[in-house]
């Protein structure tokens, strides 16, 4: 019980004094995180994936779809076929 009090009280030490991401404290924005997973996949998969179209779909659902790079399934609707 010590130890788990003891690594609370570091983690919320470094959040205050070091100036740690405010994601710790209050969670996350999924437009955000959907948009940011559209551009990365638009780093990995280049000119295959329409990077536009898959911020639009993160607006238009407001960030419920977030892509995966790594999950076909996901991405499939934002696949250029050349």
């Amino acid at each position: 019980m010590a130890g788990k009090m003891f690594a609370i009280l570091v983690l919320v030490s470094l959040a205050i004094f070091t100036n740690g991401s405010p994601a710790v404290i209050t969670g996350y924005d999924p437009l955000e995180l959907c948009i940011e997973n559209c551009a990365q996949c638009k780093k990995m998969l280049g000119a295959w994936f329409d990077g536009p179209l898959c911020a639009e779909s993160c607006l238009k659902f407001k960030g419920k779809l977030i892509p995966d790079c790594e999950n076909f399934a996901s991405i499939a609707p934002f696949i250029n076929k050349f």
